[in-house]
């Protein structure tokens, strides 16, 4: 009975010790764990970054919607359930539709010319200058520097009476030009804000993505007899459209959210005296700092959230397509 007590027997009819059968149990718990490893570590590895995306991202979205559906006020907190009624108010104003078009004013003014002036400066940063790594650290400088200390330079620049633009206009015989009453004049003032700090950035961008274009192509077309001007349009640029369809996208999210080069423009922050470059961020920061609004801002700001995501489905539909059809070509 001792023995008998002291083994297990086995499907086959064999008897096993039960020290043996424990270090099965061991060897199989193990494999089990590494199979739990090799399945569940990407998915560690990578859960940072929705967590903080989590916290600071989509909380924060689904709450303001939240928010945008109360009549929720600064000093009163919660108020009742409105539905749509905040955007229903929000889209009857005038004062939101000239957000909307200074918004995309200013956002055409900067963007675009800011695309193609940061290629122009990438590929002269991929020559073979003299100092390259001091010229391509120096075209990152305007970044750095804070936007309010840009906005303050640039609006003493552009100041209508005693601007260094308009003294220069008046040197050479020019009228003087109304950068704060204007709108167009205020809206390229405030674009060019925009390109001064975004350009060298995004430049930087290109300048990657073109040094990991090979050599052996720019050979090849040196050999057919294609000039630098050539190579650039035939070459770099096709090359580059995975980085342009980023750098599009980026600068239309960037674009419609601008608010500090415009904020900054003027002392009293409704941009202008008639709001002739407010934009749709100000209107937002108006309705819940100025008004104490926060339900009506939220609106606005949710309103401002499915013109991004429109506006960034059009350019990416439009560059995948155009990158398609010059991959057939």
């Amino acid at each position: 009975m001792a023995v008998t007590d002291r083994v297990r027997p086995r499907s086959g009819g064999a008897q096993v010790p039960p020290e043996d059968t424990k270090g099965v149990r061991r060897l199989a718990f193990s494999q089990q764990v590494s199979r739990w490893d090799v399945k569940l570590s990407p998915y560690l590895y990578i859960s940072p970054f929705f967590i903080l995306f989590a916290v600071t991202g989509l909380f924060p979205l689904v709450y303001t919607a939240w928010v945008s559906l109360h009549n929720w006020n600064l000093i009163g907190g919660q108020g009742k359930f409105t539905g749509l009624e905040n955007y229903a108010f929000v889209v009857a104003q005038p004062y939101f539709w000239n957000a909307v078009g200074n918004t995309f004013s200013i956002f055409i003014l900067s963007s675009v010319p800011q695309v193609v002036i940061a290629l122009v400066i990438a590929a002269v940063l991929d020559a073979n200058l003299r100092a390259r790594t001091f010229w391509r650290m120096g075209v990152l400088v305007p970044f750095v520097v804070a936007p309010v200390a840009v906005g303050l330079i640039f609006n003493n620049l552009f100041a209508d009476q005693f601007g260094l633009i308009n003294g220069m206009l008046a040197g050479a015989g020019l009228d003087p030009v109304r950068w704060h009453s204007d709108p167009l004049a205020s809206h390229l003032a405030i674009a060019t804000m925009v390109n001064f700090r975004w350009t060298g950035y995004n430049a930087l961008i290109f300048l990657a993505a073109m040094q990991a274009i090979p050599r052996d192509v720019f050979e090849a077309a040196t050999i057919d007899g294609a000039g630098r001007l050539r190579q650039f349009f035939s070459v770099t640029v096709p090359m580059l459209r995975p980085t342009v369809i980023f750098v599009v996208i980026t600068s239309t999210i960037g674009g419609l959210q601008i608010f500090d080069e415009p904020r900054v423009f003027d002392q009293s922050g409704l941009g202008g005296a008639d709001r002739q470059w407010q934009t749709l961020t100000m209107y937002i920061w108006e309705l819940g700092w100025g008004q104490r609004n926060f339900g009506r801002a939220s609106a606005v700001a949710w309103l401002l959230f499915l013109i991004i995501v429109l506006i960034a489905l059009l350019n990416f539909l439009i560059t995948t397509r155009i990158a398609s059809q010059g991959g057939r070509k």
